[in-house]
C-alpha cells in the first residue's frame, strides 16, 4: 500500500478517535478533500470546520487507541475502513440524517451498495415471528436481495441465518466494536457471515455494547437498505427505531400484522396505524422497492461506469461499457433466463458485483427479471 494511503489511513482512525459530534469531522473532511490533508491543516481549520476544543485537542494529541484499530485492520485479509471521503462510502447511506464518519468492514465492502431489505423485530419473538423473518429473508435472498439486520437475537438472527442458508447476501450492523459480537451467542454467526457476507460497524475495534448506541448502529441499518420490515415487535421495541430512522431517510416501511392477542404484534400495528405498508408476502415488498432501487442504481453506474441514457423500447445488442466486467456480464447473459449461481459461474464476478450490475441494466430496461432469474430483453 502506498504511504499516501497509509497516511490517509492513520489519519481517518485519528479523526474517528477523536470523538465528539460527528458533523465538524465530516465537514473538515469535504473542505480538505481527505483525513491526512484534513489533519494536515492544522487547529484554526478544525475550529472553522467546527470542531470542538476537546476534538481538537484530541487531535493535537491523539489517543494511542488509533493504533488498536490499524492493528485490527492490518491484522488480516477482509478488514476495511471505508471512510466518508472515500468514493466507495454507500450512496444510500451518504444521503440519511447523520451518516456516519466512517464504516468499518469486516467481509466484503462492496455489499454495503448491494440492494436490500432491512429485516427486524422483537428479540424474544414467537415461534410463528421467527418463521416468518427466515421465510421472508429466504425469498429476499432468491430475488437476489441482500438481507440486513443487526445481528441481535431473535428476528436479527434468524434473518442473517435463512439468508445465508439460502446462498444470499447479508449484512450485519453491530451497535458495539466490529470485533465485539453481541449477545455473545451470535458470535459463531458473526463469524460466518465475516466469512460470506459483511459485519459493519461505525465503532472501533474493542468498543463494548452500551444501549445508547444501538439507535445510532439502526440509523445504519435503516440507511443502507431501499427499506425497511417489521416482523413482529412490542409496542416500545427498538425494531420502531429502526422504523422511524427509515421514514426519516426517505425510505419505505414495510410492518406484518399479528393477532391482537399477541403483545409483540402490537409494535407492528402502531407501524401501519403511523401509515407504514401492510405486507404478507416477501413479493409485496420488493415490488414497492423501485424509486429506491433507482436511486441506488443512478449511483451505481456512476461507480459501475455503466451506460447511462434513457432505456429505449428496443434494448442495444451490446452494453457500451468501458467496464470488462459489466460487458462479461452482459455476454454470459441469454435469451433464455439463468440464476445468479450460474452468470457466477460463468463470469467468475462477485455476488454483490453482479447483482449491482444486473440491476443497472434492469433499470436500463436491457433485462428482464423473473423469479431471480435473468435473460435479455427480446
Amino acid at each position: 500500500m502506498p504511504d499516501t494511503a497509509h497516511s490517509d489511513a492513520d489519519a481517518l482512525l485519528q479523526l474517528i478517535h477523536a470523538a465528539g459530534p460527528l458533523s465538524p469531522r465530516r465537514a473538515v473532511l469535504d473542505r480538505h478533500g481527505g483525513p491526512a490533508a484534513a489533519l494536515a491543516a492544522g487547529a484554526d481549520a478544525w475550529r472553522e470546520a467546527g470542531l470542538s476544543p476537546a476534538q481538537c485537542r484530541a487531535l493535537r494529541m491523539p489517543d494511542p487507541a488509533w493504533r488498536r484499530s490499524r492493528a485490527w485492520l492490518q491484522a488480516a485479509p477482509g478488514r476495511h475502513l471505508v471512510g466518508w471521503h472515500d468514493p466507495d462510502y454507500p450512496a444510500l447511506l451518504r444521503h440519511t440524517p447523520g451518516p456516519p464518519l466512517a464504516l468499518f468492514v469486516d467481509g466484503d465492502p462492496a455489499l454495503l451498495w448491494h440492494p436490500g431489505v432491512a429485516v427486524v423485530g422483537s428479540r424474544a419473538p414467537t415461534a410463528a415471528g421467527l418463521d416468518t423473518a427466515a421465510a421472508f429473508a429466504r425469498r429476499f435472498a432468491a430475488q437476489g436481495l441482500a438481507v440486513l439486520s443487526g445481528l441481535a437475537g431473535g428476528i436479527d438472527a434468524a434473518a442473517h441465518l435463512a439468508a445465508l442458508q439460502a446462498g444470499g447476501v447479508t449484512v450485519a450492523v453491530l451497535g458495539s466494536g466490529i470485533d465485539v459480537p453481541y449477545p455473545r451467542c451470535n458470535a459463531g454467526l458473526h463469524a460466518r457471515i465475516a466469512a460470506e457476507g459483511a459485519v459493519v460497524s461505525e465503532y472501533p475495534p474493542g468498543t463494548p455494547a452500551r444501549r445508547a448506541q444501538f439507535p445510532s448502529r439502526n440509523r445504519i441499518v435503516a440507511g443502507l437498505a431501499l427499506g425497511t420490515l417489521v416482523v413482529e415487535a412490542a409496542y416500545r421495541s427498538g425494531a420502531l427505531i429502526t422504523a422511524r430512522l427509515a421514514g426519516e431517510a426517505g425510505r419505505e416501511v414495510f410492518a406484518i400484522p399479528g393477532s391482537i392477542r399477541n403483545p409483540k404484534a402490537r409494535g407492528c400495528h402502531r407501524l401501519l396505524r403511523d401509515g407504514a405498508m401492510l405486507v404478507e408476502s416477501p413479493d409485496e415488498v420488493s415490488a414497492a422497492l423501485g424509486p429506491v432501487a433507482t436511486d441506488l442504481a443512478d449511483a451505481l453506474r456512476g461507480r459501475l461506469a455503466a451506460p447511462t441514457q434513457e432505456p429505449t423500447a428496443t434494448p442495444a445488442p451490446a452494453v457500451p461499457s468501458t467496464d470488462p466486467d459489466y460487458n462479461r456480464l452482459w455476454q454470459a447473459l441469454g435469451h433464455d433466463p439463468s440464476g445468479m449461481d450460474e452468470l457466477i459461474a460463468r463470469t467468475g464476478l462477485t455476488v454483490a458485483r453482479a447483482s449491482a450490475m444486473l440491476l443497472a441494466m434492469e433499470l436500463d430496461g436491457r433485462i428482464d427479471v423473473a423469479h431471480g432469474r435473468y435473460c435479455r430483453k427480446s
